[in-house]
């Protein structure tokens, strides 16, 4: 037995064991000789690990001319370099904590921000939604490294970020340059140290030695000669074979180790639920991925025809490698060939699903349970998504106006202004923009203008006026609503909502409510409702400060409770339950407003959110917004040490001082804490964002603005108490409980969704 296999079954405790049906492995052979003298490939290696158990492991054709092909071959892996090296490497950054997925690229790396790339994010890289092109020119990398990646960070973009998916090896590139600037080594050296190393895969990695090139499988010819050992990629290639899209080499062992490294949830690659991240599906336009792998789009051949989509992930490399992993079924395949050795037009995506279908139908047992787990992880479709599947059938033959943002998009991306705009029998008439205007990157009144598209008027709703003018509603048969909100009450986009009813209802003209999840579930719901008397453009309607409810809904309760008379429809979800958050839907992350830049911002949101009409800066200019606050007179060890010592359930907090470049405090050096949630189950957003400012009442009274507190809470009983510094469990009781139980009741009319 070759040494590397022999480690391969010592890392990963795998044995060989005929658990998948041998008769129908049988095929395997066959097929893959067929594909061989078809003229599909010179040679293959393939390699089934199923439940820790290696249960097919053959070497098929040839290595090169004449010389056989071995299951110890070394293989350019291409593209597989991306989901084992890059992607893995940036979730390794990110578990330490030394980036965040959803950072900015250009915050680690502020050259790139050139030429209107400012908003990439590293996670729109992952998903090849960065709107980068697919490569650049190669001309861009015949000056050495330092050069190429100059030219990268000046390109610009071919499509607005996170608006449509598109392979990009270029995205890539740009990862493996933020593993070397953020893990302080090479991208090959990091990869070794971290991944390779700590797995014992030791016949994997960047620029082989002698050793491993004399039994590498060549990838074609390079100014005549043959390219053994060296890169296949040209722009890998012209940078010194190291780069994050494609450059690394191994053997089908090593891979196999890899995957089983995945499956196990091995806590030497990366811990159980950052395995879970970088594996799990995400929607992207046209499909599904994960945030490194491919799940569901037009490169899945090797899945083959039985095996379930979004179940599973995978990867495609230009030089004839493959790999498939089902977690359901604790099954992976590892198919590498060296197709590009007989020229780059010929191709084993053939083979590939043959092989896919093959291993599937030899699966003798289907864990129900992990089946069913990944089942209940179905596909949300918004209401928009609904309204397309129906072809715009409710709207035919109207003239409609859309109050919406850059977050009314479907599952491919498209813009529910572009839809409505193309839709065939459906004339759109006008635009409503609400808060940050229609393309939600404005923290500042809003003014009317025109979209560029399609040439008609958008009228601000957060200017000079709140709500549409009978004016601007005159030939208007229907008016469409469609906006991701966050839930809670004064997140401005359900006051516009509840103000286009009210015009609507006095001009007698239809609303359709295009549904969306509450990102933060619509099961629990938080603090005081507001005020009877009280009402303002932050606090519209007499509901708690985290509501637990859908747009849709709330226009339903709205409608009723304020007997607006509109004739309202609601265009429900699909698929989603009460007691999801946002990342369990497969929807992608849109920001609602330029500073809610992710799911752990908004469920913090009711609570910390309160604190911005006071002279304490919020995270606005910082990177993580309503995720620090901060002041400069104020210590933040000592805040932490306070709010940690409350005990406060699923939060934490750290000492940390930032100084924002916007908003409260802007330029200025603030003491101030990090707010961590540990476990959002236990999470009371509404609670911590109270009792924080309980403690800076007691320790701050003199430094702290208290007296425009209200304005967001709008419950003058816990503001009193709270400026008597008195506020505790007992007193919530009192005061929130009986108001609540009877909000529970008003509400249940209206839920759409069940738990």
């Amino acid at each position: 037995m070759p040494r590397i296999f022999a480690m391969l079954l010592l890392c990963c405790s795998i044995t060989f064991a005929q658990d998948l049906d041998p008769k129908k492995l049988e095929r395997l052979g066959p097929v893959v000789d067929a594909a061989i003298q078809h003229g599909d490939c010179p040679g293959a290696v393939l390699v089934v690990v199923h439940k820790d158990k290696v249960v097919y492991r053959q070497a098929f054709g040839e290595r090169e001319a004449k010389v056989p092909m071995t299951v110890d071959t070394v293989f350019d892996l291409a593209s597989l370099t991306k989901p084992i090296a890059t992607a893995t490497a940036i979730h390794q950054l990110a578990e330490a904590g030394t980036l965040r997925l959803t950072d900015r690229v250009a915050k680690h790396w502020p050259e790139f921000g050139a030429n209107g790339k400012e908003a990439v994010t590293i996670e729109q890289c992952l998903l090849h939604t960065s709107g980068l092109i697919a490569d650049n020119a190669l001309a861009d990398f015949k000056d050495g490294r330092k050069k190429a990646f100059g030219n990268i960070a000046n390109l610009k973009l071919e499509a607005p970020a996170g608006t449509r998916f598109k392979y990009s090896d270029v995205g890539y590139l740009v990862l493996g340059e933020l593993v070397e600037r953020l893990g302080k080594m090479p991208l090959d050296e990091y990869c070794a140290k971290n991944i390779f190393m700590p797995l014992q895969l030791k016949d994997t990695g960047y620029k082989p030695g002698e050793a491993l090139a004399k039994r590498s499988a060549p990838t074609g010819l390079r100014d005549g000669k043959t390219i053994r050992g060296e890169v296949h990629d040209p722009r890998a290639q012209a940078i010194g074979g190291v780069a994050g899209h494609a450059g690394l080499f191994g053997t089908a062992d090593d891979v196999a180790a890899f995957c089983s490294a995945l499956l196990n949830h091995d806590k030497r690659l990366l811990s159980p639920l950052a395995i879970r991240k970088l594996t799990e599906p995400v929607r992207v336009p046209g499909g599904w991925r994960s945030l490194g792998w491919d799940v569901d789009t037009a490169f899945t051949a090797q899945r083959g025809d039985l095996f379930p989509a979004g179940e599973g992930f995978g990867h495609t490399g230009f030089t004839g490698t493959s790999v498939w992993v089902d977690p359901p079924s604790r099954t992976a395949i590892v198919l590498l060939t060296n197709r590009t050795l007989l020229g780059e037009k010929s191709t084993v995506t053939d083979l590939r699903r043959k092989v896919g279908t093959i291993v599937a139908s030899a699966i003798p047992d289907i864990d129900q349970r992990a089946r069913r787990q990944v089942a209940e992880r179905t596909p949300v479709l918004t209401g928009l998504d609904v309204l397309v599947e129906q072809k715009f059938a409710s709207l035919k033959g109207k003239s409609v106006a859309v109050v919406t943002n850059h977050t009314g998009r479907d599952v491919t991306g498209a813009s529910v202004i572009d839809l409505l705009h193309k839709a065939e029998g459906v004339k759109l008439v006008a635009l409503f923009s609400p808060e940050h205007g229609i393309r939600g990157e404005l923290d500042e009144k809003v003014g009317d203008g025109k979209d560029e598209k399609t040439g008609l008027p958008v009228y601000s709703l957060y200017g000079e006026r709140r709500k549409p003018t009978p004016e601007q509603l005159k030939g208007v048969d229907i008016i469409v609503y469609d906006i991701q909100d966050i839930g809670c009450r004064f997140y401005t986009y359900i006051s516009t909502l509840g103000l286009v009813m009210e015009a609507a209802g006095a001009a007698k003209i239809p609303v359709v409510v295009l549904d969306r999840p509450n990102p933060i579930g619509g099961v629990l719901m938080e603090g005081p409702v507001r005020d009877a008397g009280r009402e303002s453009f932050v606090a519209y309607h007499d509901i708690p400060i985290r509501h637990g409810m859908t747009v849709g809904e709330l226009a339903k309760l709205f409608n009723i409770e304020r007997k607006l008379n509109v004739d309202l429809t609601v265009v429900p979800c699909k698929n989603w339950k009460r007691g999801d958050h946002f990342d369990v839907t497969n929807l992608p992350w849109r920001n609602p407003s330029p500073n809610m830049r992710h799911l752990n911002a908004a469920l913090l949101y009711p609570g910390i959110g309160l604190l911005e009409t006071t002279n304490i800066s919020v995270g606005r200019g910082t990177e993580r917004p309503f995720e620090w606050i901060g002041a400069p007179w104020l210590d933040g060890r000592t805040l932490a040490k306070e709010l940690n010592d409350l005990g406060l359930a699923g939060v934490t907090f750290s000492p940390e001082t930032r100084t924002p470049t916007a908003s409260t405090h802007k330029g200025k050096e603030c003491g101030g804490v990090n707010i961590i949630i540990d476990d959002r189950a236990k999470l009371l957003s509404v609670d911590v964002g109270v009792q924080i400012a309980l403690v800076l009442r007691r320790t701050h009274s003199k430094e702290w603005d208290f007296k425009r507190y209200d304005t967001l809470l709008v419950h003058k009983k816990t503001y009193d108490t709270i400026g008597e510094g008195q506020f505790g469990s007992r007193l919530m009781a009192l005061t929130w409980t009986k108001d609540l139980d009877s909000f529970r009741t008003r509400r249940a009319k209206v839920l759409l969704y069940a738990e």
